[in-house]
């Protein structure tokens, strides 16, 4: 095998707590995850020349070991001795810096694909262990579908997929850092903390409306509090009958989820014809079967 095509797929949080500030100052997390129908295209290809090239149709974004995928394959050819190099062609459709783990993503895609190109025989969970060196959501991101996501979210339990329903992304034109959104959290007896419990146990009964009752971001106090496009999003994906409307990770993407497609459609198309700048997509969840991308 010489090239390999890949689709690295974004996440959304259906449900994020934050139970603690980690003496290393990390936070102890306990989230659901939930893989969705944006993705990312990339081919990998073996080269003659040692190393590893990434080209992306995205200028902005670093081509050297500062972009998670390089990190991700340079990892695997420093760590089993391999000669050969590897050029990425990494064609972006997730939105950067928008709390979908579109790197981290893009970084376990090239894992799965580079243990597929060069007949390395790791299993997922040696892949999702090399992986948590990159990035916490990268584990994740190897596992796919619906997940518990304990501790800095590198401890995963499968869950069954979600009911099927449409899902609207957006990314409004903001950079948020996750740093900032960390560092001004403030968790006390008024937090206001999502049951990852329940809403786990709905998914397992595969109640759609139940599991959207128990939808909810501690994050969103620090982020929809600094900006206020946030909160509008939601409230137009409700508007327009969403089950739930909330952010994803840190931000400051939003997502709505329909039980009807035609209201999710007429949704997409009213964010679309707005003049934000504001990136937005209509998606689906995503149901793994294995695990070659």
């Amino acid at each position: 095998m010489k090239q390999i095509n890949l689709k690295a797929m974004a996440k959304i949080n259906l449900g994020l707590d934050v139970v603690r500030r980690r003496e290393d100052g990390y936070h102890d997390l306990r989230m659901i995850m939930q893989t969705v129908r944006l993705f990312d295209r990339i081919r990998l290809s073996v080269t003659r020349s040692g190393g590893v090239r990434l080209k992306t149709n995205l200028g902005f974004l670093p081509t050297d070991a500062n972009n998670h995928a390089c990190k991700a394959a340079q990892m695997l050819i420093d760590e089993f001795g391999i000669k050969e190099g590897v050029f990425i062609d990494l064609e972006k459709h997730i939105p950067v810096a928008a709390g979908l783990a579109g790197g981290s993503s893009d970084a376990a895609a090239v894992l799965v694909g580079m243990n597929l190109l060069f007949g390395l025989g790791l299993s997922s969970e040696q892949l999702r262990l090399r992986g948590v060196k990159i990035g916490a959501d990268v584990p994740y991101c190897i596992m796919r579908g619906t997940a518990l996501a304990e501790g800095i979210g590198d401890r995963l339990t499968s869950l069954p997929g979600i009911p099927r329903c449409s899902i609207v992304v957006a990314k409004p034109d903001l950079r948020v850092s996750t740093k900032y959104v960390y560092t001004h959290l403030h968790l006390d007896e008024s937090t206001i903390h999502p049951d990852i419990d329940a809403q786990a146990e709905a998914i397992r009964a595969g109640d759609l409306k139940g599991m959207c009752a128990c939808c909810g971001n501690v994050l969103e106090s620090v982020t929809e509090t600094a900006y206020p496009k946030i909160s509008e999003l939601k409230k137009t994906m409700m508007d327009g009958g969403a089950l739930v409307s909330m952010m994803s990770g840190s931000g400051p993407s939003v997502f709505g989820i329909f039980d009807e497609k035609e209201k999710a459609q007429a949704v997409y198309e009213q964010l679309r014809s707005q003049q934000d700048q504001a990136q937005v997509f209509l998606a689906s969840p995503f149901f793994p079967r294995n695990n070659t991308q």
